[in-house]
Order: C-alpha cells, then structure tokens, then sequence
C-alpha cells in the first residue's frame, strides 16, 4: 500500500477563519461555501483542525466570487474577480525573474488603492517593501495574502522555490504565528515600519521559464500551488521528508537509521534540524498527522487500518496522537471531516 499521494498537505483551520473575516464583516453566512468547498461548519470550534490546500484553495476562490473581489475585501478597492488572471498575463512575458516582478508591483498598484509594492536591492539581498495607507496596521492575513501572492508568482516564473531570508509584518504577531514560519521563513518580525520579504539577489537574472500556455494548469491550481508546492524545499527537513514520502511509515528509519542515510552524525544532524526549527520526531508527527487526516477524509479505511498503516502497533496510541494532534479522536474527526468523498 503506497501512502505517497495522501501526503498532500494540510492547512491550520486559522487560515479558514481568517478568510472567512470578510463574509462575517457583510453578515454573510459562510455555511454553504464551506459546505461546498467540503469543509464541515464544525471544524471552526476546534482550533487544532486542519484542512487539505485543495479544500482552501477551493473555499478561497467561492469567497472571491461571492465578493468579486479576489482580495478578500481587505483593500479599499475591489480586486475584482479576473484581476489575477490579468496578473499572469501581465508578467508571463518577462524575460527575467527581475521584469516579472516589477510588472506585478506595477499592476497590483493600479488594481490595489491601499497598498504599494517596492523591489529594492540591499546588498546581495532583494527585498519587496510593501507599504500601505492604513493608520493602523492591517491584519496579517492581509499582507500575508499579498506577499504569498507574489512570492507564489515569482517562484512560478522561474519553476523553483525562491527562499525567503525573512519576512516583516507591520501588525503585531498573530496568534497561529508558527503557521506563517512555515509559508515563508523562521526569520518572521512584527509589529515592523513596513511590511516585506527578501530573498537572494542573484534570483532577480533567473529566465523565466513560463510561457501563455502553462497558465492554464497554473491558475487552475492556485492558491493551493502557493500554499504547498512552494513551501521550502531546499532544507534539510524538506530533504527527509522527500526520502520518507517513498517508505511505508511503518518502515521510516529510526534517527540512528537516518543518520547513517544522510552520512553524518546523528549531533550533527540533529543540530542541523534545530538550525531549521525542526526535530525528527516533528517531522514524523507532521506527516502522520496530514496522511492520517488524508485517509480519514478521502478512503473509507477503518481506523483500525489506518493506525497500522502509518506504523502504531497499538490502535489506541494512534487515538491518542491523533487526537493531540487535531482536538478530536479520528473517529469523531471523520464524522466531521472536510467532505471529500
């Protein structure tokens, strides 16, 4: 039994209550776009749930249609639905990774009224400051949204993730701030004069790679490709997890075991890891927790089954993991799961 493709990805239950911010503002029940995106209602009450990248992503674009406004209202002026299209058409004509940018910046200005994106080169860094009118600072989910958006873009044109050195917020720090290290860097500031993200300058010459054509599979895929494909995957930790996605849970290595995989010492390794914010036995819980919430909504697999297949000898320690994991035991989880099926 293969478990690679139920390791998709999941997203914080957070970043579905923040999207939702903008229907509660207009008194717009947000009951049949969950329900139409698979998400049950009930996963709001528990704040440790999560939800597949496929399942945001679907509730993202329902939210922007019932708004026309693809900025989730949190701009003075609608981002009106098309506009990211417009976006892409905008820069898939770019030579470099450096255009591109710049006619993103360029168009996102026309179409943003409170917002405005720089690229600046500060030393052997590129940074995009993004400033924005606002007396008091925006919620992160709004700035987050525009530099996930464009970072997204950027690693797009060039077909590789683009790693970010660090990442401002001008808002203080949101309390799933663990959430946003993932998206974009360790390296995270709040409560900052501007807001922005900086990456290595010698990315800015990449070609772009891109043509009209891929557009199509591209949008068709966004903002899921953002929230996932394009999360860091040059680290060590992304290394291992890459490794472990091709064995059985069962059969993952042991860190003695990974260690010798890796040709290093298990200190060294381990230091390492710390180096990202990570540990093993992290890793391990993360993509236990993401296939077992996979299975669990997509395959009409007993629990029984699943706690095996992802390597618990005794049923009841997967129940208890699971449940640290997501708030509920995974019986009552699939009861009111996203619905996949």
């Amino acid at each position: 039994m293969s478990l690679v493709k139920s390791d998709k990805g999941t997203i914080s239950i957070d970043f579905v209550h923040e999207a939702l911010v903008c229907l509660n503002q207009r008194a717009i029940d947000p009951t049949p776009l969950l329900m139409s995106a698979g998400v049950r209602p009930e996963l709001l009450d528990t704040p440790q749930s999560r939800v597949s990248a496929a399942q945001f992503a679907k509730l993202w674009h329902l939210i922007t249609e019932a708004l026309d406004d693809e900025f989730f209202g949190m701009d003075s002026h609608k981002m009106k639905a098309g506009s990211f299209t417009l976006l892409c058409h905008a820069i898939v004509h770019s030579e470099t990774l450096e255009r591109a940018i710049h006619r993103a910046l360029r168009f996102l200005r026309i179409v943003l009224d409170d917002f405005s994106g720089e690229l600046a080169i500060q030393g052997s860094n590129a940074c995009i400051i993004l400033t924005d009118k606002a007396v008091r600072p925006k919620r992160a989910f709004a700035y987050g949204t525009y530099l996930i958006m464009l970072h997204g873009l950027a690693c797009w044109i060039i077909g590789r993730r683009i790693p970010l050195l660090q990442a401002d917020f001008r808002c203080a720090a949101p309390k799933f701030k663990t959430e946003w290290e993932v998206l974009f860097s360790r390296n995270l500031n709040f409560d900052q004069s501007h807001s922005g993200i900086s990456f290595p300058a010698h990315y800015l010459a990449m070609k772009n790679v891109q043509k009209e054509q891929d557009m199509k599979a591209f949008l068709r895929s966004a903002p899921a490709n953002f929230l996932v494909k394009y999360k860091n995957s040059a680290g060590l930790s992304a290394q291992i997890r890459r490794n472990l996605r091709s064995t059985l849970p069962a059969n993952w290595p042991d860190f003695s075991s990974l260690a010798e995989q890796f040709h290093t010492s298990e200190a060294t390794l381990r230091r390492r890891l710390e180096d990202e914010g990570q540990s093993y036995r992290t890793i391990l819980n993360d993509m236990r927790r993401d296939i077992a919430i996979s299975l669990l909504t997509d395959t009409e697999q007993s629990v029984n089954d699943i706690s095996h297949a992802l390597g618990f000898s005794d049923p009841s320690a997967f129940h208890r993991a699971f449940k640290s994991w997501t708030g509920k035991p995974p019986g009552i989880y699939r009861a009111t799961a996203p619905l996949n099926k």
